[in-house]
């Protein structure tokens, strides 16, 4: 079992990982700092935060109870999804650039947020699997380690996008891409060697 600090810093490194690759939040971001300067990045963030609260709210006092037989199989799940995004990372880091692909949401940084959450695939993919694989690990250790799961992943979330709504709004790149796609290769690597730790930790 992990200590609290190691927990909050497991939990912070796996939510970058995702933070990192393009995503429609990110696109987000990207837009809305163009409107609203570096406060856009903190704010679509806390529309991402919401929903992912009320996540973590219906697993720890509603679903709990009924997931708790099934830990060990989510577990297993939400290492194969870590493998699998793992690999995504590793065949995309080649040509993947940090760009705004699409046409912005008109609703504002905190909805946009929201929006783009709810509407990802892969977001619902992660909860429904990592997410609340972790969660309920941590729930073993009590709430405090529920909690500094949720804390360190949002921190990731805050963090990064908040770096990338500073520089946009600077008008300058974010980082080289070539610097970006080996942060993306490394976590790639990261996710697959965690994921089937997590795996095999948990049938072994």
């Amino acid at each position: 079992m992990f200590t609290l600090p190691e927990f909050f810093v497991l939990s912070f490194l796996i939510g970058l990982t995702g933070a990192l690759v393009p995503g429609p939040t990110l696109i987000a971001t990207i837009n809305e700092s163009l409107k609203s300067g570096w406060t856009a990045g903190p704010r679509v963030t806390s529309g991402h935060i919401a929903i992912e609260l009320a996540i973590a709210i219906a697993i720890v006092f509603g679903m709990s109870a009924m997931l708790s037989e099934y830990t060990n199989t989510i577990a297993v799940l939400g290492g194969a999804v870590l493998v699998i995004f793992g690999i995504m990372n590793l065949i995309s880091a080649r040509n993947i650039k940090i760009s705004s692909t699409g046409a912005p949401i008109e609703a504002g940084p905190f909805l946009a947020g929201i929006i783009t959450s709810v509407t990802n695939p892969y977001f619902w993919i992660w909860w429904l699997t990592t997410g609340a694989g972790f969660l309920l690990a941590g729930l073993k250790g009590g709430v405090i380690f529920a909690a500094a799961f949720m804390i360190g992943h949002w921190f990731s979330d805050l963090g990064w996008f908040t770096f990338v709504s500073a520089g946009i709004s600077k008008g300058k790149n974010v980082m080289p891409e070539r610097v970006y796609r080996g942060i993306i290769a490394g976590c790639g690597i990261f996710l697959v060697g965690f994921g089937l730790w997590f795996i095999s930790g948990t049938i072994f």
